[in-house]
């Protein structure tokens, strides 16, 4: 009866050795998977962090230069408009500067003259030639010009104009100032008399 006892207890312990082995093996290879799969992870996130560097300097290129472009097509001492991209909260986030003579601004800072409004016009205009899938090249703007000093009116004017040429956009721009179109192909002089809207248009 012992031997039987002694040979049933044997069954089992050779019974629970195979299962640990098969665990043992299963677990040597996850952790097999385990390892090439965080290889993978950690070389997919080199590619994205080249990738993203990547894309950082060519938006930096490309809003910088046009906005830059812009403000010095209207200033006689313009400020260059700068992207810096930081980390915060682990997340990357672009800060927009001016910089002249060496001194870095954020532009609600910087002197008055409307440039801001001279580059919010330029990074709208930037944003829009990056698209991959561009909408109709039509830009519609409301007074975008309106805290540019009136020495800098005509300078806009013809810089919009430029821009519109080498881009091939049609601006629709609503403005009360005349001298801002002085380089458009069109002028409408929209009045209003006992609630009717009359459109007319003028010369340039």
């Amino acid at each position: 009866m012992k031997l039987i006892e002694l040979r049933y207890r044997l069954e089992q312990r050779k019974g629970k050795k195979t299962e640990l082995e098969d665990n043992i093996r299963k677990i040597r290879t996850n952790i097999r998977l385990h390892r090439i799969n965080l290889e993978n992870l950690e070389q997919a996130r080199e590619i994205i962090r080249v990738v993203g560097l990547e894309t950082q300097k060519q938006l930096e290129f490309n809003i910088s230069n046009i906005s830059s472009l812009a403000l010095e097509g209207i200033f006689n001492e313009p400020y260059k408009l700068l992207l810096e991209f930081v980390e915060r909260r682990n997340k990357t986030e672009c800060d927009v500067l001016f910089e002249r003579n060496g001194e870095r601004f954020k532009p609600l800072d910087a002197s008055g003259g409307g440039t801001v409004d001279v580059a919010a016009f330029a990074l709208r205009i930037a944003s829009w030639s990056m698209q991959q899938h561009r909408t109709r090249n039509i830009i519609i703007m409301d007074e975008p010009m309106r805290f540019l000093s009136e020495e800098y009116q005509e300078n806009a004017s013809e810089m919009i104009k430029e821009i519109s040429n080498k881009l091939g956009i049609q601006f629709i721009i609503v403005t009360h100032n005349q001298t801002l179109t002085a380089y458009a192909d069109k002028v409408f002089e929209v009045s209003i008399r006992k609630g009717i809207s009359k459109v007319k248009e003028t010369t340039v």
